[in-house]
This record gives C-alpha cells, structure tokens and sequence, in this order.
C-alpha cells in the first residue's frame, strides 16, 4: 500500500508558539523528575503516609489507562465483529491507547516511592494482590499494544513478510488484548473495593470493578470522537461523519448503562440521602455526574446535535472531563475525610501536565512520518473542503431522510 508520508523536517514550524510551550514544560518537568529521584517523592508532592496516592495516580495512572480503551474497543469491533467500515481509525485508537499506556507506566515510575524495584512483580508474585494483576496485565497488554501498531512501522518501511506474519496473529492478538484490558481495567476498581471504611459511600460500592470497567468503556468511546476532531484540528485529516455518529450512538448506551449501575447501586446501599448532604464531597459528586451523565446524554440525544461535529465534540468532551472527575474523585476526593485534606501541590501538576504534553508531542510526530491516518483524509486545499462539504452535507441529508442510524 502506497502511502505519501515522508520523512521531512519542517525547522520553521518548531518556532512557532506550541513548541516552544511544550519544551519549556518538558525542561521543567524533567528538573522536577531529577529533583524528586534525589531527594525523594515527598519532596515535590504533597503525599505523606496518611495520603499515599494523589493526582498522579488518579489523573496520570487511572486516567490514562481508562481513557485508553478506546484501543481494545475499536479492534475487537473490526477484527472480532468484523465492522470493516471502522478499520480507518483502528490505527489512530491504537496509538493513542499505546501511549496511554506509556503515560501510565511513565507516571508510574514517577509516582512509586522506590521505582528501582519495579520488576519485582515478575518474579516475585503474589497471586492474592489486585497490584500483582494489574501489573502483569498492563505488561502485557502494552506488549500487545505494540505489536498491534508494529503493523504501521512494516508498511512505511515496506517489510511485506512481517505484515503477512501480523495478518496471521492479528485476531489471537485482538482477543489477548480484549481480554488482558477487561482483566485489569476491573481489577482497578477492586484497589477501593477493599477499603471499605475508607471510601465515601457516593464512590464507594461492592460492585466498583463493574463500575470501572462500564465507565472506561464509555471514556474510551467519548476519546474516539474527540480523536476524531482533534485529528481535524491539528492534523488536517477528517474522519468520515457516518464512521463517528454510530459510536456517538454506542457512546449513549454506555453512558446509559453507567448511570442505570451507578444509581441502582447508591440506592440499592441507601447512600441517596448523601447525594444531597451538606457535604464538602456533595459538589464534586454532582460536577463529575453532570460531566459524565446527564450533560452527554442531554447533548448526544438532540436531533440537531446527532448531526452535527461540534455538537458531538462537545459531548464527547463533556465525558472526558467527567471520566477524569470521576477518577480524581475516586483517589482524593472520596478519601478526603481520612488522608488529611490531601491536595496537589503545582509540581504534581507540572508532571501531568507534562505528561500530557508529551503524549500530544509524540502523537504529532508520530502522525506526521508514520501512516496511521487513512489515506485520502488529508484536506490540502479550499477547493477540497468545499467539495468534501458538500459531499459530507447530502451524505447526512441522506441519513436524515430515510431515517438510518448508520
């Protein structure tokens, strides 16, 4: 397959304004790094014995890996269910759960009070520890990970016997994959399942691994739209609308499904009263359902909206940040009565926002020599737009009259 990706370097666009952001993040960042490595964790964050885990493990840790499954969701619809139609954008969601993985593990190493002994889990194991899980999990599934994108590296590089070799293992690779992610994805939620005195009874629940899981699919589904825009914004590549409504519509199912689990369980627990206490944790629990439920599933079930690519951005958005909450929540907030009054101090910040930032640096550099966005997407000129407009309106004129949910 022909691809017209080639290795070029743009020296005048490294001196406009984004870049430059990103360094002086990335040189910060990485003096904060050496300074924590040598005079400990507790020297740049606000966590202590009564508050061992923060921002870094609910934003850069939970966030990330939940927000990634995008990636197993999409290839198992195409590998799996056969939904060839949505093979253009398996490429870009596995990327983006790659690095989400590789957020996660960098943050991981950042985060752990003694990083060197991080390899400990794969010869010392204990099989009665949700952490053992996870961390061969994660291991795992990163290596699938990888090897799932190798696919992208053969074609540029033109290794014809390497993509048959992964045209012969890409379903037992999509089925490892699916499997490893809902292992861990759960296993998560049962880190809180086991504290039970701990945990505020809104976020706390016996069932918190279904939770997690329910609700990472709906984050990974929410980040395959908002991928799909920001491929438009900065990359200059447009998803076709008939491959990103029909996961707006599975969006709101997942959503759906979140918020029948989360409810029934907070009165099925009798926690409903709490929903309204005068409570420090009241507004943060309403802010991260109003992101994560009711503000998508109002936008995604408006006529005008389902039509519309800003109205589905906006959703789709509205969930991100509300999976975030929801994540944050579930590590500061809903421990707030018992570590302390735990709160980040601005270098917990400036390592996830750097963290961030270099997910976004990679991605463009990735996007920009690698063919992960399909071929004939990238719009050059205004005689282009104007003609895929045009195409793009009669094509969902034509979904609006006969009625198709596509």
């Amino acid at each position: 397959m022909q691809n017209n990706h080639e290795f070029k370097v743009n020296l005048k666009g490294l001196f406009t304004p984004w870049p430059i952001i990103a360094a002086i993040i990335l040189t910060v960042a990485f003096a904060i790094a050496i300074f924590r490595y040598v005079f400990g964790i507790g020297s740049v964050t606000n966590l202590n014995d009564i508050a061992p885990w923060g921002l870094w493990i609910g934003f850069d840790i939970l966030t990330g890996v939940g927000l990634a499954a995008g990636g197993f969701i999409m290839t198992t619809t195409v590998y799996i269910f056969g939904r060839e139609k949505f093979r253009p954008i398996v490429r870009m969601s596995i990327l983006t759960a790659f690095l989400g993985y590789l957020v996660f593990i960098w943050g991981l190493l950042i985060e752990l009070g003694r990083p060197w002994v991080i390899w400990h889990a794969i010869i010392y194991w204990n099989i009665h520890s949700p952490l053992f899980e996870v961390a061969w999990c994660v291991m795992l599934y990163t290596t699938v990970l990888f090897l799932e994108f190798s696919q992208v590296i053969f074609e540029k590089f033109g290794l014809k016997k390497l993509q048959h070799i992964f045209h012969l293992v890409s379903v037992p690779l999509v089925i490892a994959g699916a499997l490893l992610s809902t292992l861990h994805q759960s296993t998560l939620g049962t880190l809180f399942a086991i504290a039970p005195g701990k945990v505020y009874p809104l976020w706390y629940s016996p069932i918190i691994p279904v939770i997690f899981f329910i609700s990472c699919v709906a984050g990974g589904l929410a980040m395959v739209i908002l991928e799909g825009h920001l491929s438009k914004r900065f990359f200059r590549h447009e998803i076709p609308f008939n491959l990103i409504k029909p996961i707006s519509r599975a969006l709101v199912y997942s959503l759906g499904i979140f918020a029948l689990v989360r409810f029934a369980d907070i009165a099925g627990r009798g926690a409903v009263p709490l929903m309204f206490a005068n409570a420090m944790e009241t507004p943060y629990f309403w802010i991260e359902t109003v992101l994560l439920i009711i503000a998508p599933l109002i936008i995604l079930n408006i006529k005008k909206i389902q039509y519309s690519e800003l109205g589905l951005f906006y959703a789709s958005l509205s969930a991100v940040l509300g999976f975030v909450m929801h994540r944050i929540n579930m590590v500061t907030t809903a421990f707030a009565r018992v570590n302390g009054g735990y709160f980040p101090s601005w270098q917990e910040f400036w390592i996830t926002a750097s963290l961030v930032t270099l997910g976004f640096v990679i991605i463009a550099l990735i996007v920009r020599f690698l063919p992960v966005l399909p071929e004939g997407s990238l719009i050059k000129t205004r005689k282009e737009r104007e003609r895929y407009l045009a195409a793009k309106k009669k094509e969902d004129f034509g979904y609006k009259k006969l009625g198709w949910n596509a």
